[in-house]
């Protein structure tokens, strides 16, 4: 029997698997036209490693419906056309007093991102930061029971445990009361309550989407594209945006990876209506029947005043977008640095660029430090991870190991001055494949809390240095090469 099996797997399946690579590698050459590392990592997959290599390209690769699929989405993000082209004209004048405190330098990099992703200068804002998952929660709990005309919530994972049971309770009620509630999950992330779960809910008149769950889809079942964001948005005048999902391991609740350690903003003020934007663009293309239109209640003119005029631009990126606005912002703040450059990241797979920009900072004789997990949640993309910081120590990177529960912020900070928080990571799924969304804080005050935080983080690390990594098992490098070679795949 079983060598039947056998006989039918060599005879049959394999050949028509090698048949269909040959095929998925033309795909890839001549029809999806990837970067020239990426396809040779496909072709290396497909014809070394044939069964996984059509397993992954099934799930992770193919990228032809990609236009299609989000054509609408690119078509409504034209609607901040007219915005941007106003605020570019006016942002080297004086009559944006706010900014009148920001360099040069940094104006440029605010007309780069007006430009190559429609993200308008917001001048009027107050940011709270959060590094512990219980006092964000705490914050976002107050701001939804305290909401009085509508809530939008758009998170990539929501679990049904103790906090996502407390926050669907809060929306709930809210939407007993007369609030319209929205929540917007991943179709992947978000897909894990039952249906009872959110029964509650929907019976209040609360109202649910999910981003693109297609994952079994036949035509393209996709591991891909997935809505990374985290976004909360209250009556239009308090947001929420940062690297928390909706779970108890955010808060520490699960001992594996406590203490979490993540990071996220509270915004009050104009960059809660460019949040409110993204969100209403994202909930359109998942939404079937519930189309929100542009109404006032939305965009409440009258702001209530906040203590501080912070200068923020919120940022997107996804598979729709023309350019790389996510990475492109890396880019530029670090270029920018005269000082220090510290980043956090879970996930640290770069590409060329960013590799080359980190180098070049640190042999200008610039403080580049990154601070990753010392526990991995996913070994592939560790060890890969590993790799690329082993090389950046030779132009005089330091890079920290969080030792203490898992950490998961995405943050970096350049010279007390500018910092960015939000979902993306710093990897090619962040940067090419899936929805991301970063705060942009041009601010002295938030920009040296952050900075603050990373070097309390550091009590807790360990330096990784060249005689660590020599001393490293020759299994582990051997991890480390295999992953690297297939970290353009990741």
């Amino acid at each position: 029997m079983i060598s039947d099996i056998f006989l039918f797997l060599n005879d049959f399946i394999f050949p028509v698997i090698f048949i269909i690579n040959i095929l998925f590698a033309i795909t890839v050459v001549f029809i999806e036209r990837k970067n020239p590392t990426a396809t040779i990592a496909w072709l290396m997959a497909l014809f070394l490693l044939p069964i996984i290599g059509f397993i992954l390209y099934l799930f992770v690769g193919q990228s032809f419906y990609r236009d299609r699929m989000f054509r609408v989405k690119k078509e409504d993000d034209e609607t901040l056309t007219d915005i941007i082209e106003s605020q570019k004209n006016e942002l080297f004048s004086q009559d944006l007093t706010a900014l009148t405190r920001i360099s040069y330098q940094y104006k440029r990099m605010m007309y780069m991102l007006m430009e190559s992703n429609k993200a308008p200068v917001t001048l009027c804002n107050s940011v709270r930061v959060f590094v512990d998952g219980n006092e964000k929660f705490k914050a976002l709990l107050e701001a939804i029971r305290n909401a009085e005309d509508h809530i939008h919530l758009e998170y990539y994972i929501l679990k049904d445990d103790e906090i996502g049971n407390e926050i669907f309770a809060a929306l709930t009620e809210r939407a007993k009361a007369g609030v319209t509630v929205r929540f917007l999950g991943d179709g992947l992330g978000a897909a894990g309550p039952r249906k009872s779960f959110f029964e509650p809910y929907l019976k209040a008149g609360g109202k649910l989407a999910l981003f693109f769950p297609s994952l079994m889809n036949i035509s393209h079942p996709r591991l891909n594209y997935r809505n990374h964001r985290k976004i909360a948005v209250i009556d239009g005048k308090t947001g929420f945006i940062g690297g928390f999902n909706i779970g108890d391991d955010y808060l520490s609740r699960v001992p594996e990876w406590a203490p979490w350690r993540d990071t996220a903003v509270q915004i009050t003020g104009h960059a809660v209506l460019a949040m409110q934007i993204r969100f209403f663009l994202d909930w359109n293309y998942a939404s079937k029947d519930d189309k929100i239109h542009y109404e006032s209640r939305y965009y409440p003119e009258q702001i209530q005043p906040v203590s501080s005029q912070v200068p923020v631009q919120i940022v997107s990126g996804g598979p729709d977008t023309y350019w790389n606005p996510v990475k492109e912002s890396y880019l530029k703040l670090i270029s920018l640095a005269t000082d220090s450059v510290y980043l956090q990241t879970p996930y640290f797979i770069p590409d060329e660029s960013i590799m080359d920009a980190l180098r070049i900072a640190a042999l200008s004789g610039i403080d580049v430090r990154i601070m990753m997990p010392a526990k991995p949640d996913h070994w592939f993309v560790y060890w890969a991870g590993y790799s690329y910081i082993e090389q950046l120590l030779d132009a005089g990177v330091r890079a920290y190991t969080y030792d203490t529960g898992f950490i998961h912020a995405k943050t970096i900070v350049v010279d007390e001055v500018a910092a960015s928080v939000g979902s993306a990571n710093w990897d090619v799924r962040s940067f090419r494949l899936n929805f991301e969304t970063n705060a942009i804080i041009y601010d002295h005050e938030v920009a040296r809390e952050l900075k603050q935080y990373f070097i309390e983080d550091l009590r807790v690390c360990t330096e990784l240095t060249p005689e660590r990594f020599a001393a490293l098992p020759r299994k582990i490098k051997i991890k480390q090469s295999i992953s690297r070679l297939f970290s353009p795949l990741l």
